[in-house]
């Protein structure tokens, strides 16, 4: 992982935020994330990656959700985050698409925006129930959970985009 980090690190900063925008799809993330470089290790780089999430303004939070698709949708596309995506969310089942379909729609129309949630590992059941959960939420409880949603899905694909290399 080293030399990955070692590249990422040499690369131009607009090479480096194009990386960055397949974690966090956020302008204002890529910008401050790459600014911050070289980075020592991929702990330094989640660290400072996970501030500038929690540091976004909500309109900068909004940009990052909007390359988000709903959970229980395929991801279209044939970019790095594309196919990010329909990994993180391969525990969707046919069956509960349209209990999904419908939650999330429930969901846009209380908070207006789609819902985020860190899907690796979860079943479709675990995300519907998070999801019903979630709509219990004020909007302000619920904006800080999309942000820790936001920080836990950008740091695994931190993690990736160090493996994979950028």
């Amino acid at each position: 992982m080293r030399d990955k980090l070692t590249d990422f690190n040499a690369r131009s900063p607009a090479d480096a935020e194009k990386a960055l925008l397949s974690c966090c799809a956020s302008r204002a993330f890529a910008a401050k994330v790459a600014a911050l470089r070289p980075y020592r290790d991929l702990v330094e780089l989640s660290a400072a990656a996970e501030a500038a999430v929690r540091d976004l303004a909500w309109d900068d939070v909004l940009e990052a959700l909007e390359a988000h698709p709903r959970i229980g949708e395929r991801a279209t596309g044939g970019g790095r985050a594309a196919a990010w995506s329909r990994q993180e969310q391969s525990g969707v089942d046919d069956e509960l698409r349209e209990p999904l379909a419908e939650g999330n729609r429930v969901y846009e129309e209380r908070f207006g925006h789609v819902y985020l949630v860190c899907a690796t590992g979860l079943s479709a059941e675990d995300m519907l129930e998070r999801l019903r959960a979630r709509l219990r939420n004020d909007a302000a409880t619920e904006r800080e959970v999309v942000r820790d949603e936001l920080a836990g899905i950008t740091r695994l694909r931190l993690g990736k985009l160090m493996k994979e290399g950028t």
